[in-house]
């Protein structure tokens, strides 16, 4: 089972100047805005994400059970976004066996969001610890 993971209180501000510089045009990095229904309310919410490109696939990955991944598994879609285009497209969550592969480039590819998994599950910035949490590691496959 995946646990609730608890983030520092500063990145609702970081994800907001993030959202911010995206909607102005100026996407950071590997940045992209996640767009997904509301579970329950149906209103969009949104959140970074950083997208990971393996084989000319696209995926995203997260530390733990957090509410983005909640409403991915509920809508089966999203909108991304960056800069100036947005797409919709579908979220196909990995079965935790499929995980390690993708998991082993986030280090690689993100090196800015290694900190959050350090931080969250104490990983060391290694590919085989990354594909090691695989059970604790949502990983959508996104659909174009």
């Amino acid at each position: 089972m995946i646990s609730k993971v608890k983030l520092p209180r500063w990145i609702k501000m970081v994800n907001q100047i993030i959202m911010a510089l995206n909607r102005l045009g100026l996407p950071l990095g590997t940045q992209h805005i996640l767009s997904i229904p509301g579970r329950k309310s149906g209103v969009m919410r949104s959140t970074p994400v950083s997208l990971l490109t393996i084989n000319y696939r696209r995926y995203i990955a997260t530390v733990g059970e957090t509410e983005w991944v909640k409403n991915a598994r509920v809508a089966g879609w999203a909108e991304l976004t960056r800069g100036r285009t947005h797409k919709r497209v579908g979220l196909v969550e990995l079965p935790v066996a499929e995980r390690s592969a993708i998991l082993r480039e986030f280090p690689r590819q993100v090196p800015h969001g290694v900190q959050f998994f350090q931080m969250t599950l104490g990983l060391a910035n290694d590919p085989e610890a990354f594909a090691a949490a695989a059970p604790k590691c949502p990983v959508f496959r996104i659909e174009e």
